[in-house]
């Protein structure tokens, strides 16, 4: 394969035929694939793809079953992660792996094949400085804690880390999952650095907006096999979905059906110290309202603040038109207040605990019969809830953290829908960590609950998905509105504006 990075000479990393099995269960079959040097190319596909396990390959964690892997023309067989890594590939995770307590020096050099005994050397320091300069921390002290660093400056040091490790093949996994447009920015900006230094960038990434505005060419993968390699210029986004999914998907963000109706929640100078102040909303049953902000402008917390999650909140608040006692999250879901959190593993489901019995959770005293759990009845309001979300009724029996993250925030939102008793549902980052394909039947799920009457009152950073999905947007900076517009009037560039730079906005 040639393309504008250069001819066939230039090809940085090449794999054919990689296919690696457990027992009689092919996870990749015939993968391959050619990166250039300078090139960054995003890898796409749902959860299950395949994606996971030829990053493992490519990074030592795994031996492929079949296969071979160049890196500049070079043929590599890497027994262990630090054979990868002295070859120049380098994995930054999605979850960020720095040691909170050491400096920034320490961290770049925590992990690294050859790191010298005596980490803190004047080389060390003058290759480290060249790295955070590299990404954009040039302001970045040596000494600085890990720990005082914001987030988007933990996630360039981790990139920064790669360079220090002198990777010529950099694996980004979801590198902006948890920043604000602001931060992603900053990353957009480190990941063209090293496109300027020659270093190749495989982007994973489930944000469709980043492989357009950031990615020179696109590899899709589904059930385990590579289903198609293009510029990203040539590949339309319909048809980039299409890929994914394995079938038309004629509507992404499915358009609403019904008019507003009666209030269901109505907000008055929510106060929260030191975060929110004077936010006031009210949301009609059948519509979706996103509240957007930086991290910190306030606008998850006001989502978590009126599901009770926060002790010191105050305000009028009233569900139905009743009032709403706020800090404490049983009354809260007894008003019919329901809550999805952004962070699955630790607030939004039971990884250990069956899909049925998280479907089930909120609702035990409807199920239980003389302190007991009757199986039938359990199966059949699980099986109800499952339909409802687009769940697959026949694995409910499987425990959650088998799940993929779509289909475990499918299992956090059927635990929230009721159609016989509608309510408000709140979410933050509803689609974070989800595959296109299954972000695309969760905004379906989200109009069939407004259409049966419930109201989402939602908090995203992702602005695509605000402007796609969402009938009203408020934008925050700094714990406070800053403007509040129905649908027609917004763009992601208003919107941005008036996030960053509110001053301006009002």
């Amino acid at each position: 394969m040639t393309n504008e990075h250069g001819s066939a000479e230039s090809v940085r990393l090449s794999v054919r035929g990689l296919a690696k099995r457990f027992g009689s269960i092919a996870a990749i079959e015939d993968v391959s694939l050619d990166l250039h040097q300078g090139e960054v190319r995003a890898l796409c596909g749902g959860n299950g793809a395949g994606k996971s396990t030829l990053v493992k390959i490519l990074t030592g964690v795994l031996a492929p079953s079949e296969g071979t892997l160049d890196v500049d023309g070079r043929r590599c067989n890497f027994r262990n992660p630090i054979d990868a890594q002295r070859a120049g590939l380098t994995l930054v995770a999605q979850e960020l792996s720095l040691a909170p307590d050491l400096s920034v020096h320490d961290n770049l050099w925590l992990g690294h094949a050859s790191a010298p005994f005596v980490r803190r050397t004047a080389k060390s320091a003058v290759m480290a400085r060249e790295a955070l300069d590299a990404v954009g921390l040039e302001s970045t002290g040596l000494d600085v804690k890990a720990r005082d660093l914001a987030l988007a400056e933990r996630q360039l040091l981790e990139i920064a880390r790669g360079l220090v490790r002198n990777a010529s093949v950099l694996i980004l996994d979801e590198p902006t999952a948890t920043l604000s447009e602001r931060e992603i920015d900053k990353v957009f900006d480190a990941v063209r650095q090293l496109k300027a230094r020659k270093c190749s960038v495989i982007y994973i990434t489930h944000r469709m907006g980043e492989v357009y505005d950031l990615c020179d060419s696109v590899t899709v993968m589904r059930n385990g096999r590579v289903v198609a390699t293009q510029p990203v210029a040539e590949m339309p986004r319909d048809r980039l979905l299409e890929l994914m999914i394995g079938r038309e998907l004629t509507d992404v963000y499915p358009p609403a059906t019904r008019q507003p109706g009666e209030v269901m929640l109505d907000v008055s100078d929510l106060h929260v110290p030191k975060t929110i102040e004077g936010f006031d909303i009210q949301l009609r049953a059948g519509e979706i309202v996103g509240v957007v902000g930086q991290i910190g402008s306030g606008a998850t917390e006001s989502i978590r603040a009126l599901a009770g999650l926060v002790h010191n909140a105050r305000g009028d608040v009233t569900v139905g038109g009743r009032k709403l006692r706020l800090g404490m999250p049983a009354a809260v879901l007894k008003s019919g207040v329901r809550f999805v959190s952004e962070d699955r593993a630790s607030e939004g489901v039971f990884l250990d605990m069956s899909a049925r019995t998280n479907l089930v959770a909120a609702r035990l005293d409807e199920v239980s019969s003389k302190g007991l759990l009757p199986a039938g009845r359990l199966g059949r309001i699980a099986s109800l809830l499952a339909q409802q979300v687009g769940f697959d009724p026949s694995r409910l029996h499987l425990a959650a953290g088998r799940l993929s993250g779509g289909n475990q925030q499918k299992l956090a939102i059927g635990r929230c829908s009721d159609r016989q008793i509608p309510g408000v549902i709140l979410m933050n980052e509803p689609t974070r960590g989800v595959d296109m394909g299954a972000r695309a039947e969760i905004y379906q799920t989200l109009r069939r609950l407004c259409d049966d009457g419930n109201a989402v009152l939602l908090a995203s950073t992702d602005l695509e998905e605000v402007v796609g999905l969402v009938d009203r947007v408020v934008t925050m900076f700094r714990g406070r509105i800053v403007g509040v517009h129905e649908r027609g009037e917004f763009t992601e560039t208003a919107i941005l504006s008036e996030i960053t730079n509110a001053q301006e906005a009002a």
